[in-house]
């Protein structure tokens, strides 16, 4: 079990189903009567070639189907790559899959909202999501700007588009994220730094002048941060309005003090782990009525293959026979 399967598989059980017998099929047909959504991930076409796909007539009632090409491909083709990275360099792709988990968070939502219709007209209705899609969703304003301007997007690395100073800067014991979000920020930061000639200075006085002359106020801003620690810095910037943070690595950002006081980190007893429990990302989104909970460990393959076809009438002996068959 590797640990991105068990992020993205707690709280679920697994039964395997080998989708070109007739058996399986059988099977799963009995389980999509009694489920609201099912979902799955296959080329356009593969569903409806394997006998699973919408408009199956066993799978018919209130079910939702969501459909989807790999992340790193998706998030060429659809433009993110070409934005990110830093100017002048390669496109370089996101440290995590973005495409992919975004496209399940578009389809989170367009779940709920399938069984919302279906609460006020009865009917269910079929999903069709894909990576593509969600990654040219994910362009907003860049895209926008395309769009309506014929601006295509650049590669900023971690800088601001069109706000300046906005950018990571390096101290003496790694970097720090700082922005002055408009001209009255940026005279905080001047005074905050120490450095009001800044001000004075005809290339700085406005924002729109600072991203004409972007690299020479980035250079700037950096030589003066390097004087000092990250650590020195917070206690300089303190108090100021400006949005500041140091550039965590994932240690840090676990041993940040929000990450424990908002339940972040959940240990899921798990009998296969050395210490017999896995560390697990918390729960995001806090609800005041139903709180989300990690209820169960990540499943091993097939694990509730005999609990769940029990659970559908099938006896002890039968469902040996199938695994004789190959069927589970």
């Amino acid at each position: 079990m590797s640990h991105y399967f068990a992020s993205v598989n707690r709280n679920k059980r697994s039964i395997t189903l080998d989708l070109k017998k007739k058996e399986a099929l059988a099977i799963l047909y009995e389980l999509a009567k009694t489920s609201d959504v099912f979902i799955g991930n296959f080329v356009p076409g593969k569903m409806e070639q394997l006998g699973i796909g919408y408009d199956a007539t066993a799978l018919k009632g209130p079910t939702q189907i969501a459909q989807a090409v790999d992340d790193a491909i998706a998030a060429a083709e659809a433009g993110l790559m070409h934005i990110t990275g830093e100017a002048g360099g390669r496109p370089v792709r996101p440290g995590l899959g973005m495409v992919d988990m975004c496209t399940g968070l578009y389809t989170h939502g367009a779940i709920l909202a399938a069984l919302q219709a279906r609460h006020r007209t009865g009917r269910g209705q079929k999903i069709d999501a894909s990576l593509f899609e969600t990654q040219i969703a994910l362009l907003i304003n860049v895209g926008a700007g395309w769009l309506n301007l014929g601006l295509d997007g650049q590669r900023y690395g971690a800088a601001h588009p069109s706000i300046v100073p906005y950018n990571t800067f390096e101290t003496k014991n790694g970097y720090l994220a700082v922005g002055a979000n408009n001209d009255r920020q940026f005279k905080v930061l001047a005074e905050r730094i120490d450095r009001l000639d800044l001000l004075e200075e005809p290339r700085f006085r406005t924002n729109a002048l600072r991203v004409e002359n972007r690299e020479a106020m980035d250079a700037i801003v950096n030589d003066i941060f390097k004087e000092k620690t990250i650590e020195e810095w917070l206690a300089v910037l303190d108090g100021s309005g400006l949005a500041h943070g140091p550039v965590n690595s994932i240690q840090k950002a676990f041993e940040h003090p929000q990450t424990r006081a908002r339940d972040m980190i959940q240990a899921v007893e798990c009998e296969a782990a050395e210490a017999g429990h896995i560390n697990m990302i918390g729960v995001p989104v806090k609800f005041s009525e139903t709180k989300g909970t990690i209820r169960a460990r990540p499943p091993f393959l097939g694990e509730h293959t005999a609990e769940i076809l029990e659970g559908i009438g099938y006896e002890a002996k039968r469902i040996e026979q199938l695994r004789k068959d190959g069927v589970v």
